[in-house]
């Protein structure tokens, strides 16, 4: 993952540091020097320090912005690395050995702003709570989301706790007969009703058993394509009224990049989300998914899932994911 996208800042590196005499211009500057700095002082600038014009900074990065355009960034998080490189760059007398050092450090925080939220230990937050703690998973068909759910599972009972899963994905017959394997393999209980059946009242069903049996949570499986289909949209609504869950878990397919992003602000706008799930982020060779869904929802990454096994899944750490952009 990010392989693409750590060329592209990279790339960005490179046409700002390495070729300074080639890629500025350097603008003679019109005000006079005071005296007291001296012919040695002023000569001295002039080799070692160089500056940088709007119009010069617009050209360089016209084309960079294209390549993450390609790279599944978002328009918002363009602007934003634009903005902050434009306010480090532009108009101020740099040396010219540190350009390199300026323009990577200021990638790097930029990087880092664009991940408003961190993310909280949800295994803390679930311990935190009397009786079960009610996750409702969110995402469209084909993303993912029931296989997320398994190792969300795997993930919970490797920390000791004790999760039950409800296959209130009624829309599909496949989706529970999938969730009973899942929880077949994982020796987790599951509370599932017939095909077309209400999914409400198998979320109710399960927060019912999981308080009889004592659990610690509660993994809720949803109808997805709720963006095309108004009675899924509304049975999603109906299945958040009814199980008042504490946290909404949207899941999405990295590679499909800015899709991803559209459908977590759906989701948002519908019924309102608390953190994502990237998933197949281990065949991912853009990284722009990441680097904008957070930044343009607001909310934070939770895992990132990859591979097919239960473990294929990881907590989001934004260090790691600026040490995979080369920095």
């Amino acid at each position: 993952m990010f392989n693409s996208l750590k060329d592209k800042f990279k790339g960005i590196v490179k046409k700002f540091s390495e070729e300074p005499e080639k890629a500025m211009i350097v603008e003679k500057e019109e005000e006079k020097k005071e005296e007291k700095e001296g012919i040695v002082k002023r000569v001295k600038q002039a080799i070692t320090t160089t500056k940088v014009s709007d119009k010069q900074f617009e050209d360089m990065f016209w084309d960079l912005e294209m390549g993450l355009l390609e790279n599944n960034l978002a328009v918002e998080v363009i602007e934003k690395i634009k903005d902050n490189l434009k306010v480090d760059l532009v108009d101020n007398p740099i040396e010219k050995s540190k350009i390199k050092t300026i323009v990577e450090k200021s990638l790097k925080e930029t990087v880092k702003e664009l991940f408003q939220e961190e993310p909280k230990d949800l295994v803390e937050e679930i311990k935190k709570k009397e009786g079960p703690y009610i996750i409702l998973f969110l995402g469209v068909n084909g993303s993912g989301k029931t296989t997320t759910i398994a190792k969300v599972a795997k993930y919970l009972q490797t920390n000791n706790l004790k999760p039950v899963l409800a296959a209130s994905d009624t829309f599909r017959a496949a989706a529970i007969d999938q969730l009973q394997h899942h929880a077949e393999a994982l020796n987790i209980p599951i509370v599932k009703h017939d095909y077309g059946s209400d999914p409400a009242a198998v979320a109710f069903d399960a927060i019912k058993y999981a308080k009889a049996k004592d659990a610690d949570v509660v993994l809720i499986d949803t109808a997805g394509r709720m963006h095309s289909n108004i009675n899924l949209l509304d049975e999603l609504k109906k299945v958040t009224r009814v199980s008042n869950p504490d946290f909404n878990m949207f899941v999405g397919e990295s590679i499909t990049g800015n899709d991803c992003v559209e459908q977590a602000k759906r989701f948002e706008e519908a019924v309102g989300i608390n953190g994502i799930v990237l998933t197949k982020t281990d065949v991912d060779n853009k990284g722009g998914a990441a680097v904008s869904i957070s930044y343009i929802t607001g909310k934070p990454i939770y895992f990132l899932g990859y591979g097919q096994e239960y473990g294929d899944i990881e907590k989001f750490n934004v260090e790691k994911l600026i040490g995979n952009l080369g920095w």
